[in-house]
C-alpha cells in the first residue's frame, strides 16, 4: 500500500528526444564517400541516380566545389540543363580560380545554343588552362555558330596542335576552309582525318562533296563511292536538317545537295532516307 503516491507531486517530465551530430570529419567523409558512389554511378552511365547521390554530397559538404561540379555533370547527362547551371554557379562561388568550371559553364551554354554566352566564359577558362584542347575545339564551334570563321579555324588549329590525334578539330577545320573557298586545303584536311579514322561518316561525306567540286572523271567516281559509304555509315547525314546542326555551312551544304541528286546515288539516297533516325524532312535529296 501507499505505491500509488509514489511520486505525487513531482510534476511529469516529457522525454527529450536526442539527435546525433555528426561531427565536421565524420560529414566531409560520409559526403566523400557519397561523391565516389555517385561518380561511379556516372561512369556506369547511370546519370539520374548519380544526380540523386551527387545532391545527397551537396547537402553534406556544401562548401566543397567538387561536389558541385558532380552534381552539374550529373544533372548535365539527366538532360537537366537549367540544374546544371545553378549547380555550376553554386562551384564557381566556390573556386573561381577552377578552369574547369568556366569551361563546363560554356559548354553548357553552347548546348543550349547561345554562343555568345559560350564564347566569354570559354575564353576565361582557357586563361585558366591554355593547354585544354577540347575547349578550343568548342571555343570554334561557338565562333562557327557567330560567323566567325576565320577565329574558328585558328580555334580548332590551336586544339589539334595541341592534340594531334584531335580528328574531330581537324574535320572542322576542313568545314571552315571549304567555307572560306580553299577547297584544295579543305580536302589536305579531311584526307588527314580518314588517315586517323577512316570510318568518320562526315568526314567521309565532306571528301565526296570535296572531290565533285574539284572536278574531273577520277574525282567524281570517287565522290560517288565515297558519297554512299557515309550514308551507309551514318544515314543521318542524308538530311540537310542534320549537316547544318553539325554546323556545316551554306556553300558545302549546298554542294552536298547537289551531289546527292545525282542518279548514280539515288539508291543510296532512298536508303539512307529509310533508316536515318532523325524525323523524316522533306528535301531535295530525300523526296
Amino acid at each position: 500500500m501507499g505505491l500509488g503516491v509514489i511520486g505525487l507531486g513531482n510534476p511529469a517530465r516529457a522525454l527529450v528526444p536526442f539527435v546525433y551530430l555528426p561531427p565536421a570529419k565524420e560529414m566531409e567523409a560520409a559526403g566523400l564517400g557519397i561523391a565516389q558512389a555517385a561518380a561511379r554511378l556516372l561512369r556506369m552511365g547511370q546519370a539520374e541516380d548519380a544526380a540523386r547521390l551527387a545532391d545527397l554530397t551537396v547537402r553534406l559538404i556544401p562548401n566543397d566545389p567538387r561536389g558541385w561540379i558532380l552534381l552539374a555533370e550529373a544533372e548535365l547527362r539527366s538532360n537537366h540543363p537549367d540544374q546544371a547551371l545553378k549547380a555550376l554557379a553554386r562551384a564557381k562561388l566556390l573556386e573561381p580560380g577552377n578552369a574547369g568550371i568556366w569551361l563546363a559553364e560554356g559548354s553548357l551554354a553552347l548546348r543550349n545554343n547561345d554562343p555568345a554566352r559560350a564564347v566569354p566564359l570559354l575564353r576565361k577558362g582557357l586563361e585558366l588552362d591554355p593547354r585544354n584542347s577540347g575547349a578550343y575545339f568548342d571555343l570554334g564551334n561557338a565562333q562557327i555558330m557567330l560567323n566567325e570563321t576565320g577565329s574558328a579555324l585558328t580555334s580548332f588549329e590551336r586544339a589539334s596542335k595541341l592534340r594531334p590525334d584531335f580528328w574531330e578539330a581537324i574535320n572542322n577545320q576542313g568545314l571552315v576552309l571549304f567555307e572560306l573557298g580553299r577547297q584544295d586545303e579543305a580536302l589536305q584536311r579531311w584526307r588527314q582525318v580518314l588517315k586517323l579514322k577512316p570510318d568518320a561518316a562526315e568526314t567521309t561525306l565532306a571528301m565526296a562533296v570535296g572531290l565533285e567540286v574539284k572536278g574531273g572523271t577520277a574525282n567524281r567516281i570517287e565522290a560517288i563511292r565515297l558519297a554512299s559509304q557515309a550514308l551507309a555509315n551514318d544515314p543521318n547525314y542524308v538530311l540537310d536538317r542534320f549537316r547544318k546542326e553539325q554546323l556545316w555551312g551554306e556553300r558545302l551544304r549546298a554542294a552536298t545537295r547537289a551531289l546527292l541528286a545525282q542518279p548514280e546515288l539515288k539508291a543510296s539516297v532512298d536508303r539512307a532516307s529509310a533508316n536515318a533516325s532523325l524525323p523524316a524532312e522533306k528535301t531535295e535529296e530525300g523526296r
